[in-house]
């Protein structure tokens, strides 16, 4: 529970609060974001990815993003503090790897947000959104010496060359689970720790009125529309976040 400020409305604050707090998983607890870091939002343009960025660029971060279409591409131009570089990956001709290499100047990237992997080559993907996501070997390309990579994907498969380029980068690999807080009692409390010395519920809540936060928010939905709000939802098929108004 967090008291809502006066000026969040309902909606955005229903829509804003899980986002926030994976954001602040990721990049606080998980990867420790500083000034002068450069962060790498996979998806930037999905409801996560809008809130990541704008946590990173509120630590002083440097922000890269890919966008998945042309419309993805102008939102992400178009927010209050645009990203860095904004990577269209929509035909499938652009490399990732390089983009963010030439960014860096050759360094390569000290923190990544992926919203997926590829883990086949191309001809055993299906021909789906898949075919936009980067392939693993693109991610540990990218890298920076001592870099962060926290993926959100479950069946996440290293091979032994895999390892041994993490290796010897001295990189890490974590993995953005929802739920972890949840699930241990130790880790419960290692989250309330967290919440007493950063009220992050608080910081977020703040965010948003002070307009750091700009959540991505679909129209609120009615009840009675819930249940194929929740089908879309399943199907990936939301660009938005959906918030159920009562």
């Amino acid at each position: 529970l967090v008291r809502k400020p006066e000026k969040v409305c309902w909606v955005e604050a229903a829509g804003t609060v899980r986002d926030g707090v994976r954001a602040y998983t990721a990049l606080h607890y998980l990867s420790h974001v500083s000034p002068g870091k450069t962060v790498l939002v996979m998806d930037g343009a999905s409801p996560f990815g809008t809130i990541a960025i704008q946590l990173a660029q509120h630590r002083g971060a440097k922000v890269i993003s890919t966008a998945y279409s042309l419309e993805d591409k102008q939102y992400l131009e178009r927010l209050r503090l645009p990203v860095a570089r904004v990577i269209d990956v929509s035909n499938g001709k652009i490399d990732v790897a390089e983009s963010c290499l030439e960014e860096t100047g050759g360094l390569g990237v000290d923190i990544v947000l992926d919203a997926g992997v590829k883990l086949y080559s191309a001809e055993d993907e299906s021909a789906s959104k898949s075919q936009l996501l980067p392939h693993k070997h693109d991610i540990i390309t990218l890298l920076g010496v001592g870099g962060h990579w926290i993926t959100t994907e479950k069946n996440l498969q290293l091979d032994p060359p895999d390892s041994h380029s993490l290796f010897l980068k001295g990189a890490t690999v974590s993995f953005l689970n929802d739920e972890i807080w949840n699930l241990s009692n130790i880790q419960q409390g290692k989250y309330l720790y967290i919440l007493l010395m950063i009220p992050i519920l608080e910081d977020i809540m703040e965010k948003l009125s002070s307009s750091i936060f700009r959540p991505q928010l679909d129209e609120p939905i009615p009840l009675y529309e819930a249940k194929v709000s929740m089908e879309i939802v399943q199907k990936n098929q939301a660009r938005k976040r959906q918030v159920i108004q009562f």
